[in-house]
């Protein structure tokens, strides 16, 4: 299927902006963490060092990602866009990552792919001119018409820096409207990474990648992987909020511990694919937990919808001061977690042998 049929209805475009505009709601005002699974982050302590011979004002949380210089290891993941309301929210958050050198991702484009009007939610450049932005689709799309062309379109949109593709299975069977063929989406992934000029990265949205599934990705010219573990948001709990199907929305308590760990996927990640880009998301919440994360494997670590609340505010001003305010915090508390141990930069927290394992 070529990129010139993927123009939807005036009515299906109106539907997947009415599906975003839900899922913020839901999201905000729901119960929607996995149930009886945890990220693994809480089963791993650092060993303090009592004498770390640093300043802790000369503490650097500098470091490179995908050739690009970043402030902090620290992004915004990919949450929303394709309503006024979600805009409002990318430019937000897209004001406090430039302000604290944080990179940021948006949330499916497939909207303003499909209908034009709607791309502006996505362009998050004039609050963001200098820090990485990750354009995003979801993979299966491209069994769905999209195809290198429409991937491209929406780096442009975007302006962005890099194209992440999400792998969202288990939601899609769970969604209203879920797109549930993934026949054959590899080869797809691995034509796009070969076309496109800048980075092509994939990531999950709340269950994690296992250490196959992560090579077979690299093999197809992957340059990143955010592993988006089980622990944090699970998209068949925001879905079951939305269906009428009384069959879908009982046995979607059934996958409520769904998933692969935040702490195992990137264990599992880094030590089969070591020389991967690894973003580390799913359930973190705070600065400890990026530190724990960096210290397992990942290059970067990402967090989703424990900065909503304060991106969703009305008030503008309002808003990203808190949000740089929660930015701060997070930082703070990695570069503290650093002198605990004595990492005087992110090279050293990578390499840090000061992480075990509690029972």
């Amino acid at each position: 299927m070529s990129d010139h049929t993927i123009a939807a209805s005036a009515a299906e475009a109106a539907a997947t902006a009415k599906r975003k505009g839900e899922h913020i709601r839901i999201c905000l005002q729901e119960e929607v963490a996995g149930s009886g699974i945890e990220t693994g982050l809480h089963k791993l302590r650092f060993r303090h060092n009592a004498l770390p011979e640093l300043s802790f004002e000369e503490i650097k949380l500098d470091t490179q990602w995908l050739g690009r210089s970043m402030q902090a290891p620290l992004l915004v993941s990919s949450m929303t866009g394709g309503t006024d309301e979600a805009g409002s929210i990318n430019r937000r958050l897209a004001e406090a990552a430039e302000h604290c050198g944080w990179a940021i991702g948006l949330g499916s484009m497939r909207a303003a792919i499909e209908r034009e009007d709607l791309a502006a939610s996505f362009y998050i450049r004039r609050e963001a001119p200098t820090v990485p932005v990750i354009a995003n689709l979801g993979a299966v799309q491209l069994n769905y018409g999209f195809g290198a062309e429409a991937c491209q379109r929406a780096v442009d949109i975007a302006e962005a820096d890099a194209l992440v593709l999400h792998l969202n299975s288990m939601q899609e069977v769970f969604q209203p409207e879920g797109n549930t063929d993934f026949r054959g989406l590899l080869a797809g992934i691995e034509q796009v990474c070969r076309k496109l000029a800048v980075p092509v990265g994939i990531k999950e949205v709340g269950w994690g990648i296992d250490a196959d599934t992560a090579a077979r990705l690299a093999d197809a010219g992957v340059a990143f992987i955010d592993v988006a573990g089980a622990g944090g948001t699970s998209w068949s709990q925001v879905e079951k909020h939305r269906l009428k199907d009384e069959l879908r929305k009982q046995a979607a308590e059934a996958f409520a511990d769904w998933g692969i760990p935040t702490a195992d996927s990137i264990r599992e990640v880094s030590g089969r694919v070591p020389d991967m880009a690894l973003i580390a998301s799913g359930g973190l919440r705070n600065g400890v937990d990026a530190a724990k994360s960096i210290a397992l494997g990942a290059s970067v670590a990402g967090f989703g919808r424990v900065l909503l609340p304060r991106a969703a505010q009305s008030d503008n001003r309002v808003s990203v001061e808190q949000l740089v305010e929660q930015f701060r915090r997070i930082e703070f508390e990695l570069r503290s977690t650093m002198f605990g141990i004595g990492a005087a930069a992110i090279e050293d927290l990578t390499h840090t042998e000061r992480l075990y394992a509690i029972s």
